[in-house]
């Protein structure tokens, strides 16, 4: 097996650990109050129990005009470093709405250049294809 540059030290200490990550097959839309903030037909669902199951969504399908990046910031022991952006049209409840591993451990690489946002921040749409 080829050497992992960036290894995740969560999987290295707990190599049973599972998170899988699969294609979403369906339409995803994400709204700030009325405002459509993204709109996805190619996201990524990860699933890592006991959590609940979260969409990805691709950059390049989320209207970064209606986000502001914020100072906040989480570690994954099994992702990396996450950073945060707030949904401008929620306001204050939009606070921190979406987070990205912008540079996500090796295992993790799908979600690499992805956005997820807080169901409690903002309205998330997934309609099954």
């Amino acid at each position: 097996m080829d050497k992992i540059a960036n290894p995740a030290p969560g999987f290295q200490r707990n190599p049973d650990k599972v998170i899988t990550i699969e294609p979403y097959h369906g339409t995803v839309r994400v709204y700030a109050g009325e405002t459509v903030i993204a709109t996805s037909t190619t996201a990524k669902l990860l699933s890592e129990p006991p959590y609940a199951q979260v969409l990805y969504i691709p950059f390049d399908d989320i209207d970064f005009s209606r986000l502001a990046k914020t100072e906040h910031s989480t570690h994954c022991p099994y992702k990396g470093d996450a950073s945060y952006w707030s949904a401008l049209p929620a306001g204050e409840a939009g606070k921190d709405a979406m987070w990205a591993y912008e540079r996500p451990f090796d295992e993790m690489t799908e979600i690499r250049n992805h956005g997820a946002f807080y169901p409690s921040k903002v309205t998330i749409e997934a309609t099954p294809a």
